[in-house]
């Protein structure tokens, strides 16, 4: 199959996943920074897997941490 055949005939789903992947990323990414997590930040600017890695940080990884706070009082 044509490569540009198969992007007219599936734009709209191929639109929905990289906009899926971007909010996923974006939301893990804000996460990961807010707990100064380098090595996370690192991963998902490197690795792009749809959104499956950010969801596994947001729901599971980064709920086991504690957000450190710069502020003292």
């Amino acid at each position: 199959m044509d490569l540009n055949l198969f992007v007219q005939q599936n734009i709209w789903w191929l639109l929905l996943i990289f906009i899926w992947a971007t909010a996923w990323k974006a939301w893990a990414l804000w996460i990961a920074v807010k707990k100064d997590q380098k090595a996370w930040f690192l991963v998902f600017i490197i690795l792009s897997t749809a959104g499956i890695l950010e969801i596994f940080y947001i729901f599971y990884f980064s709920s086991h941490t504690k957000v450190h706070s710069k502020h003292k009082k």
